[in-house]
């Protein structure tokens, strides 16, 4: 006789929370040293909300939609937000300078051990200062959430790294290079191009599978995943710099060479844990390239988001800006050794049955 496979217990149930609330109790410690870490540095903590005319303008990301209804019938679409990231630029344009917030964020299709539906995004803005400042505010942040956890490594999945070292420096391109034997640069031009045939010639001879559709962005990607991550934030973080100006649409090029863009990513164990960008304020050029990120989740989606206008406006008004993204829930697994984001959130979303 064949039977059912014994259900998993909720979360509630007194064994499972059991398990879980040494890590969740960290999870309260690491919170309360990251507010005190940008207090002492004169940041002012700020409250965005999740409702928005759009959930931000990436192909890739997936938003929840919702409705407003007005008390005379009117209807309006709305978005829970996937990032605060356009309500603290606007707070820039305000005249905030430093500000930080620990916002929760929302992004459909997204289920694993290390993605969740809802999670909680640390995110920090510094005005009038480069973006590089802040590899130092990773590093330092990296340490103080080692310290309120109580442990000297970070972990996951028999991974580790050292938060109290600093971070190794590498550029997308010389990780290309050393882990896949691809010259990334040879396949980008000054104009924001990209040579796709050259990728994925370069990414065949490497034993990486392509598909015939794939964009010069797929091959990237799969690039990045195969080759590029598992090597990263090992034994130490790693801060992975200079993406290709093509896949920083919210970022500025660098001046040194416009191939590439002032976006670095944070890595430890393996894990990204932070993405960071030398924030774009020219209003022509990020409508220009929120158009080509609808353009494409149109062709693969078969949907667009508004963009938002307010937002657009605002650049006008924004001063130069460094800005990051630091996935909390991801910081207190590799902090406590947990193996899935379940386990250090209080409340997980139920999965779809």
């Amino acid at each position: 006789m064949n039977r059912p496979p014994p259900s998993v217990s909720p979360w509630w149930t007194p064994d499972v929370h059991a398990d879980r609330r040494p890590f969740l109790l960290i999870r309260g410690r690491i919170t309360a040293a990251v507010r005190a870490f940008f207090e002492e540095r004169d940041f002012v903590e700020v409250e965005p909300p999740a409702l928005q005319i759009s959930p931000g303008n990436e192909a890739h990301l997936h938003a929840f939609e919702t409705e407003a209804l007005g008390s005379g019938g009117q209807r309006q679409r709305l978005f829970l937000h996937t990032s605060p990231e356009f309500a603290c630029k606007k707070l820039l344009a305000a005249g905030e300078r430093r500000l930080f917030t620990l916002a929760k964020v929302y992004r459909n299709r997204e289920r694993g051990a290390l993605h969740h539906p809802e999670f909680t995004m640390l995110e920090w803005y510094r005005a009038e200062e480069d973006y590089r400042v802040l590899r130092q505010d990773c590093a330092d942040l990296l340490a103080r959430a080692a310290e309120a956890a109580r442990t000297r490594t970070l972990t996951y999945r028999g991974r580790i790294a050292d938060p109290f070292l600093p971070p190794q420096h590498l550029t997308v391109a010389e990780a290309f290079l050393d882990f896949a034997g691809i010259d990334l640069l040879a396949t980008l031009d000054g104009d924001g191009g990209c040579d796709r045939a050259a990728l994925a010639a370069a990414a065949r001879s490497a034993g990486i599978r392509i598909a015939e559709d794939d964009t010069w962005s797929d091959i990237f990607s799969r690039i990045i995943v195969e080759r590029v991550e598992p090597r990263l934030g090992l034994d130490r973080p790693t801060i992975l710099d200079e993406y290709p100006s093509i896949e920083a649409a919210l970022a500025r090029p660098c001046r040194n060479d416009p191939r590439v863009a002032e976006r670095f990513e944070l890595y430890a164990c393996g894990v990204e844990l932070a993405n960071a960008f030398g924030e774009l304020t020219n209003p022509v050029e990020q409508r220009r390239r929120f158009e080509i990120e609808m353009a494409e989740k149109l062709r693969v989606y078969g949907e667009t988001y508004p963009l938002d206008e307010d937002f657009l406006a605002a650049l006008n008004h924004m001063p130069p800006a460094s800005g990051i993204a630091l996935g909390l829930d991801r910081l207190v697994m590799l902090a406590t050794g947990a193996t899935r984001i379940e386990q250090v959130l209080w409340a997980p979303v139920p999965e779809i049955a």
